[in-house]
């Protein structure tokens, strides 16, 4: 299931989807500034000024505004990005060329999986031997210019343990390519469903394992910085697993600023998966860290129950897993 307006319909499974991406022949700090003010100036709101200490302060205050002023006002809130200490933010740029030459020129030997946002490829850049993820976003998909800049913004400036890391970009034309490690066990819903022949189901120590430690992504989200971020797709297939099966938390192009001062909650347009989406924010529109935490609560019952979220292969009165979880058992 992809990322849509809770009451739309899903787009089916995303596999290892879940990174982020642009490409071109000029990837840099100049494309991301093209993309960026491309986006409309009101959804810029989704990439505004978030603070993740220690590593970083905030977003500039003006970001939310840069895509309405060009290219070059965009390029400017771009270079402001700041450390605790004052040095300069920037995720590492990539050419198209150097990023192709990383998948063999995205040769299907190197896919690794498919979404409703792009391809994703392993790859290893040249000079470092890092391997790493690239996901080439589709040009009609679902994730655009906003979720783009947000991510990367977002990334840049928050990290921990728990979030996967962005290890930079590629912004050109009309292309979009992100760059993350390589999370080699892929992601939560590989192993929980659907699983192939022979391939053994998760123990129950090695599940709470990952529910640990996709809570403490949570928890830095929500408590650590500050202003606090709203996650806003926590699911399965955002959840991607590294050696051990060490949890992180990916896709951050939903993420959004919390409320802050006397406010309880923020006003945005609906946005999520179908199943995992909290039904007071998909009914009002207002969106707290207890979306999130609803989001996780669904989670967590698939990992007791080993069933999905929302599945339509059975009796209507399962499909929704919260719903027949709440519904009275005979017995």
């Amino acid at each position: 299931m992809g990322c849509f307006s809770c009451f739309g319909s899903g787009r089916g499974k995303e596999d290892l989807g879940h990174y982020g991406g642009k490409g071109g022949n000029g990837g840099g700090a100049a494309g991301l500034a093209a993309a960026a003010a491309s986006s409309s100036a009101a959804a810029g709101a989704e990439a505004g000024a978030a603070v993740a200490p220690p590593r970083a302060e905030k977003f500039p205050a003006g970001a939310d505004k840069a895509r309405g002023k060009g290219n070059a006002g965009s390029k400017k809130e771009l270079a402001v990005l700041k450390d605790a200490n004052g040095n300069t933010i920037s995720a590492q740029t990539f050419t198209f060329r150097q990023l192709a030459a990383a998948t063999k020129n995205f040769r299907d030997e190197c896919f690794i999986g498919e979404g409703g946002f792009g391809r994703v490829y392993r790859g290893r850049l040249d000079g470092t031997g890092q391997v790493v993820a690239i996901k080439q976003l589709n040009r009609d998909g679902n994730q655009g210019n906003k979720e783009f800049l947000v991510e990367v913004l977002m990334l840049s400036l928050l990290h921990h343990q728990n979030l996967v890391n962005l290890v930079g970009y590629c912004a050109d034309g009309d292309q979009r390519l992100l760059v993350y490690e390589y999370m080699p066990l892929g992601s939560l819903e590989d192993h929980l469903h659907d699983l192939p022949p022979g391939k053994e189901a998760l123990d129950w120590n090695t599940r709470m394992k990952i529910a640990a430690g996709a809570a403490k992504g949570l928890e830095y989200l929500h408590d650590k910085a500050q202003p606090p971020v709203i996650y806003r797709d926590f699911k399965s297939s955002n959840i991607l697993l590294g050696h051990g099966f060490h949890a992180k938390l990916s896709d951050f192009g939903l993420a959004k600023l919390g409320p802050v001062g006397d406010k309880s909650h923020v006003s945005t347009r609906v946005m999520g998966t179908y199943g995992y989406c909290a039904p007071e924010y998909a009914m009002t529109g207002q969106l707290t860290v207890k979306s999130d935490v609803y989001s996780f609560g669904v989670v967590l019952l698939e990992l007791i129950t080993g069933r999905k979220a929302i599945d339509s292969t059975r009796p209507a009165a399962e499909q929704n897993l919260v719903s027949w979880a709440e519904a009275p058992k005979d017995g």
